[in-house]
């Protein structure tokens, strides 16, 4: 088991830097996940991540008081924006819209809301 939690570890890690260059796919949130794999599977892949100088910051925030920092939410704002207005110009069918921008406006009132770090 031990290696299964490993392995849905890594790919988080892999989606979460894709999600770095593509503003459609959300980085933290698999960050966040790679860090719970990766404390029942690694203790050092978990020792990794937790000590990254750009990513472990924003987990122990989260882990330790539920905050995200303004320049987190900023960016994910902007990758929001850039998202939506990009189905825009693409000129998707106006349920597609509609549905995005009812998930992508929950989104938002999440981060929004939470306590900044």
């Amino acid at each position: 088991m031990q290696y299964v939690w490993a392995t849905l570890g890594l790919i988080c890690v892999g989606l979460a830097a894709v999600g770095i260059a593509l503003p459609l796919l959300p980085t933290v949130p698999f960050l966040l996940l790679a860090a719970f794999f990766f404390a029942r599977s690694s203790s050092r892949l978990h020792h990794w991540l937790m000590t990254h100088q750009t990513f472990g910051p924003l987990i122990v925030d989260w882990q330790t008081s539920g905050v995200i920092r303004p320049g987190a939410k900023k960016a994910a704002t902007i990758s929001v924006t850039a998202v939506f207005g990009l189905s825009i110009l693409l000129a998707l069918p106006s349920h597609v819209l509609i549905i995005q921008a009812v998930v992508l406006g929950c989104v938002m009132i999440f981060i929004w809301t939470r306590p900044n770090g």
